[in-house]
């Protein structure tokens, strides 16, 4: 099976162009994570397996079908397929797991391998996959490396991760080659515990503003 770039999942990220990664450990600011990011148009999130409340925490913002939810850090098989049990439409990994990309094609289920070499990306594009994760993006070159990268992968869609912070993601969604960025500088549970999202709020509708 394949999943192809007219999937829900890319459509989403080609319009927001913004992939939160967001680390759950208490549960109870889940309703207000979900507040903020539809207030301010990002429809999308990535919960990683940083922590051993992700799979609640996908199940709980998986319930209403507000947010698309995604499983993030993603190193298993075991994990993938937990991921997807509890309502995970899209997998994020920090590198190319062959056993994960597998079963996400088998499911029709977006997947994003982490890659960072020539060959991650051929192996990637191996399985049919025209998008993967650049990560960790600035140790690995940022976009000067994308740029290298796009020149024999021309058919490669890039989701840098890693060192994308508020001061430079604009100049990667400037990118022709990328279609969006992730990073946890987008939405943070501990930003968000600070003052109940306040600040979470108005961090988001900035960074929003600047696209």
């Amino acid at each position: 099976m394949s999943v192809t770039m007219k999937h829900e999942v890319y459509e989403q990220l080609v319009q927001t162009k913004l992939l939160p990664l967001y680390t759950a450990t208490n549960l109870d600011y889940l309703d207000k994570v979900e507040e903020i990011l539809l207030k301010n148009g990002v429809p999308l999130i990535e919960v990683t397996f940083r922590s051993d409340r992700a799979a609640e925490a996908i199940k709980k913002l998986s319930e209403s079908g507000k947010l698309t939810v995604g499983a993030g850090t993603v190193r298993t098989l075991k994990e993938a397929k937990i991921a997807v049990e509890n309502g995970a439409k899209f997998v994020v990994s920090p590198a190319v797991v062959p056993e994960v990309i597998e079963f996400c094609l088998e499911q029709e289920i977006p997947v994003f391998p982490g890659t960072a070499t020539p060959r991650d990306i051929q192996i990637a594009a191996d399985y049919g996959l025209t998008v993967v994760k650049f990560f960790p993006a600035d140790i690995y070159g940022g976009l000067d490396a994308i740029n290298a990268l796009s020149g024999p992968f021309y058919d490669m869609k890039f989701l840098p991760t890693g060192g994308i912070t508020k001061d430079n993601f604009v100049s990667y969604l400037d990118n022709p080659h990328v279609i969006g960025v992730g990073g946890s500088f987008i939405l943070s549970e501990k930003v968000i515990m600070e003052d109940n999202g306040e600040k979470m709020d108005r961090i988001l509708q900035s960074l929003v503003e600047q696209m």
